[in-house]
């Protein structure tokens, strides 16, 4: 008897439930509500398919935009004044490993030596260096021409390991 009085009231909880969520009033008969509820549960189902493809898509254009990115490359800028003991390097360009190391082995294989140089790396590789000549026969161009090769042939070999 108990278990008979208590699947009525669970049946009853469940059609008010049902009723609730579907807005129907209390005079609708049952299979009404029922139908009322599938017809809910599948508008739900719509509505979660679409949320779903629009994250599908917003996930897709995310991860074109970061392919995008990566492959952006963000010029390098050397600059180079003459000075009237040497010359005047700035370089500014992307971070990157021994971007400083190569810049340096540059600067020694055409006879330059570094008096002072200020590095900074926060969100790009930026350098300022006052470099004396051995050798005076050295002009502007050429200095820049070498610091740019020493960039390009980090740039070239970055790109080599990445393909691999």
């Amino acid at each position: 008897m108990a278990s008979k009085l208590q699947k009525r009231i669970a049946m009853r909880r469940k059609i008010h439930i049902l009723r609730a969520q579907t807005k129907c009033s209390k005079s609708v008969k049952r299979s009404f509500i029922n139908t009322a509820a599938l017809l809910h549960i599948y508008k739900l189902i719509l509505k979660l398919e679409a949320i779903k493809r629009e994250y599908l898509n917003l996930m897709a254009t995310k991860r074109e935009y970061l392919k995008l990115m990566k492959n952006m490359q963000v010029p390098e800028d050397v600059e180079v004044q003459k000075l009237r003991e040497g010359f005047l390097v700035k370089v500014n360009c992307e971070k990157g490993e021994d971007r400083l190391v190569r810049i340096l082995e540059a600067l020694d294989e055409m006879g330059l030596n570094v008096q002072q140089a200020r590095v900074s790396c926060n969100k790009r590789f930026e350098m300022e260096a006052i470099a004396v000549a051995q050798d005076q026969a050295l002009d502007v161009k050429e200095v820049t021409e070498a610091l740019l090769g020493a960039l390009k042939r980090k740039l070239e070999m970055r790109h080599k390991t990445q393909e691999a």
